[in-house]
């Protein structure tokens, strides 16, 4: 796998991954995200779209993963950005301060501005994009964009000029969604892949924690193990991605029972890297991680799966 590609998952911190992915009981001292990074080298950090990080915490988070001195972590952007387009000084100081210790460590592959399906490309959104590519002028941006008016030269040229990532999304289908893509606009390349339920439809929801809100929903919409074939497919525009990028990260968003991780893995041994994968999540996709149990010698797996 080459030096300049990061796998790995969309957050750490879930409930219904213990037992699962994690021990149902933690180890004294361990920590879900210090166990995370001895498999992947990224984590997506999904909660800075919902309050700004604490300077405290991320320090804390980096200690955790010193053990793995590749490891990147990428956030996402606040929703109050993206989705309430406010902008005010204020606001964007105090986000700011929560990524700094990641950017000054080195640590900070990117920060993501995730829109909703409605923000399609007009003038009008155009131009707040640049605004928001300004106010946060010191930081990689991605954009994740869920509506095909993207796609559109003008729109492209946007992400070139401004030098903002463009994020290649794998999602259901519904009305005007992004298709698959291999785009690289700036230095760095991003894949976010969300699987296919097509009751995951991210057009359909125009208030922006609504399924975090609801549980069940969120399990329904991620509840979706990608095949080989279909990690295959990523695996050839991987391929043109990185062939260009200084880094690219590729993030697992089907967080149901595990499956993100499942996929990260058979990924990550698609492109050469096998790591171990933890007992409980062996016997759980037995045909999926047929050959992830650790031997003897490996010493880098989640935790003690043997």
């Amino acid at each position: 796998m080459s030096n300049s590609l990061y796998i790995g998952t969309a957050g750490w911190s879930y409930p219904h991954w213990k037992g699962v992915v994690f021990p149902k009981s933690i180890p004294p001292g361990s920590h879900p995200l210090e166990l995370l990074a001895r498999t992947f080298d990224v984590v997506e950090v999904n909660s800075s779209f919902y309050q700004p990080l604490k300077p405290e915490i991320v320090r804390l988070w980096m200690k955790k993963v010193e053990h793995n001195p590749r490891f990147q972590f990428t956030a996402k952007l606040h929703q109050q950005f993206t989705h309430q387009r406010i902008l005010q000084d204020c606001e964007i100081a105090v986000f700011k301060e929560g990524l700094w210790p990641l950017l000054r460590a080195g640590k900070l592959g990117a920060v993501l501005m995730q829109f909703p399906w409605a923000f399609r490309f007009t003038a009008e959104n155009r131009e707040f994009l640049i605004r928001l590519r300004r106010a946060f002028h010191e930081f990689p941006l991605i954009a994740e964009m869920r509506h095909s008016s993207w796609l559109a030269e003008e729109a492209v040229g946007t992400f070139l000029d401004y030098h903002i990532g463009f994020c290649n999304i794998d999602q259901p289908e519904y009305t005007s969604a992004m298709p698959p893509t291999a785009y690289l606009t700036s230095g760095i390349g991003y894949v976010r892949l969300h699987g296919r339920n097509p009751r995951n439809a991210m057009g359909g929801f125009e208030r922006p924690d609504f399924a975090e809100r609801q549980a069940a929903t969120r399990m329904r919409q991620h509840d979706y193990l990608y095949s080989e074939a279909e990690l295959q497919e990523w695996c050839r525009r991987l391929d043109r991605i990185n062939k260009f990028a200084e880094a690219t990260f590729v993030i697992f968003n089907n967080d149901a029972a595990g499956k993100s991780v499942v996929n990260a893995l058979q990924m990550q041994s698609l492109l050469g890297v096998r790591a171990a994968a933890p007992r409980e999540l062996r016997r759980k996709y037995p045909m999926q991680l047929e050959g992830f149990a650790p031997a003897r010698f490996e010493q880098q797996c989640l935790f003690s799966a043997a």
